[in-house]
């Protein structure tokens, strides 16, 4: 009897399950994968830029007293004049941009000279200085295309297209023996004119980042406007008087400053998981 009880028994042992060493692993969550900052390339800027505006006279022309078929001025040079101006701009994304600027030139001397008669010598060859002064307003519209981004600097090329309110001062005219330049008839006064003339511009240049809404912005313009009145009609000396345009050569700097240049995509932080410890059975 003692034996069959000690079988049955061992027979039960064996077939119970050892729970004991049994081990229970917690569930493994996953974090959220943490989201990266990104800069915001959109948005509207301000600019103010300055330079120095090289000008080229493309020439003049003029009726003398009494005929109506026009003569060329001899000689035309207009001198460099200080150009001081400011915009508003969108930059749409990462690679174009577009702008309004206003940009006013200062006075620029005009100095010329015509040939042909005159009060002291009117058989002989007389030569005429004439001098006058100019301003101009240009109001343009602009697009650029940002080449690429290399560290800080961005290298840019664009073009522009509006108008500029040309104003033309008062013209000297004194007109002397060419022989003897100190015979020379009076001084007349030849009223100046104003009128707005097509303009174009092209432009080169880089902006270098000054802080994350503020870029320096150097770079050059060239700047073509058409032809238009020049002075009025004064007895004794003939008139009127129309220029030919002018080219601009411009090196300039500016800075812009962008509304949301600082903007980021807003971060969030992965979330606490409670770590739950082992537990053994």
């Amino acid at each position: 009897m003692r034996k069959v009880l000690s079988g049955v028994a061992a027979v039960l042992l064996s077939g119970m399950p050892v729970y004991a060493a049994d081990l229970y692993e917690p569930q493994v969550i996953e974090a959220p994968v943490q989201e990266t900052a990104v800069v915001e390339t959109g948005g509207w800027y301000l600019r103010g830029d300055a330079g120095w505006s090289f000008n080229k006279m493309r020439g003049a022309h003029y009726f003398p007293n009494g005929t109506n078929v026009s003569s060329e001025f001899t000689s035309t040079r207009l001198k460099s004049g200080f150009v001081l101006g400011g915009g508003v701009g969108y930059q749409i994304n990462d690679h174009f941009r577009t702008d309004v600027t206003l940009d006013y030139m200062f006075k620029s001397n005009f100095r010329g000279s015509t040939t042909g008669g005159c009060g002291v010598l009117p058989a002989g060859p007389c030569t005429s200085r004439d001098v006058a002064s100019m301003t101009a307003l240009s109001l343009l519209a602009n697009a650029y295309v940002d080449i690429g981004h290399y560290g800080a600097i961005t290298p840019y090329v664009g073009a522009g297209i509006g108008g500029t309110y040309v104003r033309w001062g008062d013209l000297k005219n004194t007109s002397c023996e060419t022989a003897d330049p100190t015979n020379c008839d009076p001084t007349i006064t030849h009223r100046g004119k104003k009128s707005w003339r097509f303009t174009y511009a092209l432009m080169a240049g880089a902006s270098v980042d000054v802080t994350c809404n503020l870029k320096a912005d150097i770079g050059y313009r060239f700047r073509h406007v058409t032809k238009g009145e020049m002075f009025s009609f004064a007895g004794g000396a003939g008139g009127p008087g129309y220029d030919k345009g002018f080219y601009s050569h411009e090196a300039r700097a500016g800075l812009r400053y962008s509304f949301n240049g600082c903007e980021t995509a807003s971060y969030i932080p992965p979330a606490d998981i409670p770590i739950e410890p082992p537990v053994y059975k």
